[in-house]
């Protein structure tokens, strides 16, 4: 009985300790996916310029720091600006960067629905290949002559 008192007693210590303490850690190759090399404008894992390779020490500083991914990225943004960030931050104008997607593929589809009864009725209309009119005689006694004067 004691045994499962303190297996309780420590189940709920261990739930009890906030999740959110522990943050990852974070590496260079994980920021410098995310951000650009303000003078080449480029991904900053693929320039190799003098200001990138300042910008990948002092990304490292920071993660040696202990710093979290938000923390170094707010720094890049607060030394280098907006600029540096890979995708634009989502706020202001820059919210049209992620709506403007959105809205053309909605908009595909609401014309798509909007037409594909249309084509269906129109492809449904048409006469299927091979069940035309019967000709009448005249036409028929026509394209008989046409034909009898290629065949010469």
């Amino acid at each position: 009985m004691r045994r499962a008192a303190l297996s309780a007693a420590l189940a709920l210590a261990l739930a009890a300790a906030p999740a959110a303490a522990v943050t990852p850690r974070t590496s260079l190759v994980a920021i410098e996916q995310q951000v650009m090399c303000v003078t080449c404008g480029i991904p900053l894992q693929e320039a190799d310029s003098p200001a990138a390779q300042q910008e990948k020490a002092y990304i490292q500083h920071l993660v040696s720091a202990g710093d979290s991914v938000s923390k170094i990225k707010a720094k890049l943004v607060a030394q280098y600006g907006d600029a540096v960030l890979a995708l634009p931050p989502d706020r202001g104008f820059n919210v049209a960067f992620y709506l403007v997607p959105i809205a053309a593929v909605l908009l595909a589809l609401v014309i798509v629905a909007l037409l594909l009864p249309r084509w269906r009725r129109n492809r449904r209309a048409s006469p299927a290949p091979g069940s035309a009119e019967p000709l009448s005689a005249t036409d028929s006694a026509r394209l008989d002559a046409d034909l009898a004067r290629f065949e010469r």
